[in-house]
Order: C-alpha cells, then sequence, then structure tokens
C-alpha cells in the first residue's frame, strides 16, 4: 500500500499518538483488503456512540484522543435523547455515562447531533461519486444506492481514523468493479409504501454481503428507498444495492445483468406481516423511525394523529436537525400523547430492554429488537402502528397492515 511521505510521517509517531493510531487502524484495513493508497473523503459518519453498545471501554478509549477532525463529521445515535432523556426511564447513571461520550466526541470537533439519516441535515450535503467514511449501515446503503456515494460499511474506530484524518483506505465500494449488481431480484407485482421494509428482510436474507439489483413494477420513492436499504443491511450485511431505472448508477453506468436472479413472491413479504400472529399479539410500545423519519414522514405521522389519543406507548424517533425544522410536525404528533424522541432510536436505547413486545414499521427494527433489546418484534405499516397506539386495529396480518 503505497503512502505519501507525509502519511510515513504520521505513521512513524511525527503528527502525535493519536493520528498514528488513527492511520496504524486504516493501513492495516487496506493491507487487509489489499488498497492501493488513501483516498480523501468529504465526510465521516461515526458509530460507536451509545453507551449501551460500547461501554466503559469505548468511552475510555475515545477520551484518550487528541486533535480534531479534518472533514465534516457527525454521530449516529446515541443511548437515548440528549435533552429529554428522564422521559423514556433513562437511569442517571446511564445518562451520565452516556453525556460523557458525547463530550469525548465534541471534543474531537465532531458535530453532535446523533442520527441514522446524516444527509437530511443541512450542511452535510452528499454528491454522486463522493468518497464517505460512514457508519451506520442504514445510512452506508442510502449513500451508496440513493445517493451513489461511496463508502464501506465502517467500524465506530476506523470511521473516526478516517475523520481525524480526512481520508480512508481505497478498497472495497470506493472501487468501480465491487459495484456491480451481483444477484438480480425480481418482483413481480405492485408495492405497497410498507411493503419496502418487508421485501428488504425478506431481500437481505438472500443477498447476504452481495450487491442485489431490482425489477420492480414501481418507482419508490426515496423513503421507500431508505427502508429498502436499511432493512436489507440489517437481515443481511447489504451495503449497497441498485433499482433498474430508479437509483443513480443504473442510469449511469452499463451493467451486466447478473446471472443469479430469484423472484421474490407476494407470500414471502406476507409471511413478514404474519409475524403478528406468531411474535406477540398485543404490543406494549409501538415505535416508529428507524431509520429516523423524514420530514414527509412526520408529516405523514401527524396527519394520522390529528385528533386522536394514544392509548399505548408510542415513540416516534427523528433527528434533532428535522424536529428544530418542523416544529409543527412535532407539536400534532406529542399533542396525542406520543413522544417525539431525538438523538436515539429503539434498537440502541436501553429504554427498549423496558418491554417485552414491540411493535416497529421498520425491516431493519425487526431483524434487531430481539437480539440487542431483547423483545420480541412484530411488524406493520405506519398507518398500522398508530392504529395499534390509538386502539383501532384491524388484528388483521398480511397487506399494509
Amino acid at each position: 500500500m503505497y503512502l505519501t511521505k507525509e502519511e510515513e510521517q504520521i505513521l512513524n509517531g511525527e503528527a502525535g499518538e493519536t493520528l498514528r493510531q488513527a492511520i496504524e487502524i486504516l493501513v492495516a484495513l487496506g493491507d487487509i483488503y489489499g488498497a492501493d493508497r488513501l483516498i480523501p473523503i468529504k465526510s465521516a459518519q461515526i458509530a460507536g456512540v451509545s453507551y449501551k453498545t460500547i461501554g466503559d471501554a469505548g468511552l475510555e478509549w475515545i477520551s484518550d484522543l487528541q486533535g480534531k477532525v479534518k472533514v465534516p463529521t457527525i454521530l449516529n445515535p446515541a443511548g437515548m435523547d440528549l435533552e429529554n432523556w428522564k422521559r423514556l426511564r433513562i437511569s442517571p447513571d446511564f445518562a451520565e455515562k452516556q453525556k460523557l461520550i458525547i463530550q469525548a466526541y465534541e471534543k474531537l470537533g465532531i458535530k453532535c447531533e446523533c442520527t441514522c439519516t446524516p444527509y437530511t441535515l443541512e450542511g452535510f450535503d452528499v454528491g454522486y461519486g463522493d468518497h464517505l467514511a460512514w457508519s451506520e449501515s442504514s445510512a452506508v446503503s442510502y449513500a451508496n444506492s440513493v445517493l451513489g456515494a461511496r463508502t464501506n460499511r465502517e467500524g465506530g474506530p476506523s470511521a473516526l481514523s478516517a475523520a481525524l484524518l480526512g481520508k480512508t483506505a481505497n478498497y472495497g465500494f470506493h472501487l468501480d468493479e465491487n459495484r456491480l449488481p451481483e444477484i438480480l431480484f425480481e418482483v413481480e407485482y405492485p408495492l405497497e409504501k410498507s411493503n419496502y421494509g418487508a421485501l428488504g428482510y425478506v431481500a437481505g436474507k438472500l443477498a447476504g454481503n452481495r450487491v442485489p439489483i431490482f425489477h420492480l413494477r414501481n418507482s419508490p420513492d426515496v423513503d421507500e428507498l431508505k427502508a429498502l436499504g436499511a432493512a436489507m443491511a440489517a437481515s443481511g450485511a447489504v451495503a449497497l444495492y441498485h433499482v433498474e431505472g430508479v437509483t443513480p448508477e443504473t442510469r449511469r453506468v452499463d451493467f451486466k445483468e447478473p446471472a443469479e436472479k430469484i423472484t421474490i413472491e407476494k407470500k414471502q413479504l406476507d409471511e413478514v406481516y404474519e409475524s403478528l400472529n406468531k411474535a406477540c399479539k398485543e404490543p406494549e410500545l409501538i415505535t416508529i423511525g428507524c431509520p429516523h423519519c423524514s420530514a414527509a414522514e412526520l408529516e405523514k405521522a401527524a396527519e394520522l394523529l390529528k385528533g386522536k389519543t394514544v392509548s399505548k406507548e408510542f415513540w416516534v424517533f427523528t433527528s434533532r436537525g428535522l424536529a428544530k425544522r418542523y416544529p409543527e410536525y412535532i407539536r400534532e404528533i406529542e399533542k396525542s400523547g406520543a413522544k417525539v424522541v431525538c438523538d436515539t432510536c429503539m434498537v440502541v436505547s436501553p429504554a427498549t430492554n423496558n418491554y417485552s413486545c414491540v411493535m416497529v414499521n421498520s425491516g431493519k427494527a425487526l431483524a434487531y429488537v430481539p437480539g440487542m433489546c431483547g423483545a420480541q418484534a412484530i411488524y406493520g405499516s405506519m398507518e398500522a402502528c398508530i392504529k395499534e397506539a390509538v386502539g383501532e386495529t384491524t388484528n388483521k396480518a398480511g397487506g399494509s397492515y
């Protein structure tokens, strides 16, 4: 792996111990994956923020680092709402450790807004072909697939190292040859909006870590693409996918059709909804916003909750930036008794561990909640989640439940 003279000096420790550690991590990854050099990045997004997931060891490591990041850098969701953590019964001890983690990152010059949808934030623009070092699985998928940017699914330490250096190793999805589709999914019937999370949940298990391309009868919008990619990244390890005629690389690159083709049938998606009849019938907690709700999703939730009162605990997750930008949606949602929660999500917050059955509108959350929160998870559309929250359930599985 080629290093410039300046990079060699950093590796030799001439720019301090923090940068020496950072470049050592990137060079090690580059050597493993056959990178030829380090390349500049436009931005970084760092996982390993929740005290629930990194603990005292992670806090100690971050606190020992010195210096400032070289590119715009943002954090993944933390373990709590940083301003309203008491509302979800977070313990004071956890809150104190979580605040220390945020302070340690802030000391490094990182923008301490915690979200899995950094592409929605003002001043954090991403363009086609931009090289990034992002960590969170759904954000990586969105950046690669929907925006046409280039990033590997970085671990927390490698993303932070890239942010401190302003560079990452040139391998994986930074290279043209690794972005070609390897498996074709045919979906021969029109999809409803909530079907995209279910489709991703099914397709991710089939794709594993390969790059899929979809032939769809619909033209999904950005929120549907977000749901599709987030679910595939969780049920499988898909970091890049294409939708013929929709995602940008299918319009710029002449892809050869993969030899392996799989038709996904409606009954396979119906089975995801039918988890309603298998996991638990009476959810104690209903959540939406994994990944964080967009402005359009907040608007829709506000419309569906208008004039209604929730009878069950209902959490709506979004970024603090969007919550501040659209206070009218937040007021309408919370008027119903629902809680709008920022900076965190149902997966990485210990608050979810207080419940045994959680209803979600996310294929990603459906995949992660059982293992990370110790709760059963059931799946439905946003409409179905809100009906459940306000006591208007139809108790029917399948379709757009």
